[in-house]
C-alpha cells in the first residue's frame, strides 16, 4: 500500500463514500460535509491502511465521521431534503410515461429505505447499492457477520412491509 498513493488507492471510492453518506444523513449537503471530513481523516491516517480493501476502510471512516457528527448534535432534529431530480437519467430512452412510472418506483423505494431505522438502512445500502460482501459490511459497521445477516434479513422484511403499504393501485395483470 505504501508504494501506491492516496489518490490511486482511496480517491476512486469517492462515489461510494458519497452514496453511503447520503443514505446515512438523508441530506445531500450534510453528506458532502461528511465525505469531506472523512477524506481529511483518511488522508491523515492513510499510513494505517492495511491490506488492499481501501473501499471498506474508507466507508468505515465515513460511518465513524457521521456518527461523530451525530453525537455532537444529539437532541437536534434531523432535516431531510429530498431532491426529486436526483434520479433523472437523460441518457435513458424510454417514453415519458415509462420515465414517470420508473421515477415513481424509485421515489417509492427511496422513501421506504429512508423510513428504515439507521441500523437496517446502512446494511441494506452497503449490500444492495454498494455491493459489499457480508465480511466487508461487518468491517465497515463494526459488527459480527451474523449480525450483518440478521440486520439484512430484518431490514429487507421491514422494507417489504413498507413497500406493501405504499403499493400503487393495481391497474394491470399481476
Amino acid at each position: 500500500m505504501l508504494s501506491r498513493g492516496f489518490e490511486e488507492v482511496v480517491l476512486p471510492h469517492m462515489d461510494a463514500a458519497y452514496n453511503y453518506a447520503r443514505w446515512l444523513t438523508r441530506n445531500e449537503a450534510e453528506a458532502d460535509d461528511v465525505v469531506q471530513d472523512a477524506y481529511v481523516r483518511a488522508l491523515r491516517f492513510f499510513a494505517s491502511l492495511r491490506g488492499t480493501d481501501a473501499r471498506a476502510w474508507l466507508l468505515a471512516i465515513v460511518r465513524n465521521t457521521w456518527y461523530s457528527r451525530l453525537s455532537r448534535r444529539a437532541g437536534a432534529g434531523e432535516v431531510m431534503v429530498h431532491d426529486e431530480a436526483a434520479d433523472d437519467r437523460p441518457d435513458d430512452r424510454p417514453g415519458p410515461e415509462a420515465l414517470l412510472m420508473q421515477q415513481q418506483d424509485v421515489d417509492r423505494v427511496r422513501t421506504a429505505v429512508e423510513q428504515l431505522p439507521v441500523d437496517f438502512r446502512e446494511v441494506i445500502v452497503l449490500r444492495e447499492l454498494e455491493g459489499l460482501s457480508y465480511k466487508e459490511i461487518a468491517a465497515v459497521v463494526g459488527i459480527p457477520i451474523g449480525t450483518v445477516m440478521s440486520r439484512l434479513a430484518r431490514g429487507r422484511d421491514r422494507l417489504l412491509d413498507v413497500l406493501k403499504t405504499t403499493a400503487p393501485a393495481a391497474g394491470g395483470a399481476a
